[in-house]
């Protein structure tokens, strides 16, 4: 029955975190029914504890390892399967990551388990802050950490649009360079981590709240 479910979509699930005691390491997964209603049961919310705990027992380094950790003597995916036979829905891990820093590594859970994010910090005992980075990726979704981060293909092709936008508008040609800097500083702030809008206080920026410590590395799952 499980095989036969195999086709179906688990488009629904949750997003689960964790870190390591000492901070130095985090953990996400998602993990999939296919229905809301199933994700919200009881047993499904049992089974992705118990993934978790053993993922922070055990931190595998990627998906193939997760689903050969045993539960209960049986590996994962025979627990997913054993799982789906009860439920009667195909139930999947679609993704899981881990973060390791010799910094400091926090975790926030944004809208019940929808969204996950990770963040590494380059200095230790600085998981206040690096929560409030977790928090901020969440909800800001950048896609790099700084603007030096953005491809140069991503940036030209960018630069190429906003160029074509000011001569249809009309702008003098010895206009459009500066025009498309001031362009460009509202593209790095919608999508470098460190340019955006502090969520916590909009008059900041989060390079204003870091000081001297540096984001390493960011991790971010959405359904």
């Amino acid at each position: 029955k499980a095989v036969q479910r195999s086709q179906r979509e688990a488009r629904e699930g949750v997003v689960k975190v964790a870190v390591s005691g000492d901070a130095k390491i985090g953990f996400i997964a998602e993990i999939n029914a296919e229905t809301d209603f199933v994700v919200r049961s009881e047993k499904f919310q049992e089974f992705t504890e118990k993934v978790m705990r053993i993922v922070r027992e055990k931190q595998p380094k990627d998906l193939i390892e997760l689903m050969a950790l045993k539960i209960d003597g049986a590996a994962v995916k025979e627990n997913l399967d054993g799982l789906s036979g009860i439920i009667g829905e195909k139930l999947d891990i679609k993704r899981y990551g881990l973060l390791k820093s010799a910094g400091t590594v926090a975790a926030y859970s944004h809208l019940g388990g929808k969204i996950g994010a990770l963040a590494a910090l380059d200095k230790e005992g600085q998981s206040d802050i690096a929560y409030d980075i977790a928090m901020q990726v969440a909800a800001a979704n950048p896609k790099y950490i700084r603007p030096e981060d953005v491809p140069a293909a991503e940036l030209d092709k960018e630069k190429e649009i906003y160029r074509e936008q000011l001569l249809r508008e009309g702008k003098p040609e010895n206009m459009i360079e500066y025009i498309m800097s001031g362009k460009l500083e509202k593209f790095y702030e919608e999508i470098c981590l460190i340019k955006q809008e502090y969520i916590k206080d909009d008059k900041k920026k989060v390079q204003d709240i870091l000081g001297s410590v540096k984001v390493e590395k960011f991790i971010r799952y959405s359904l």
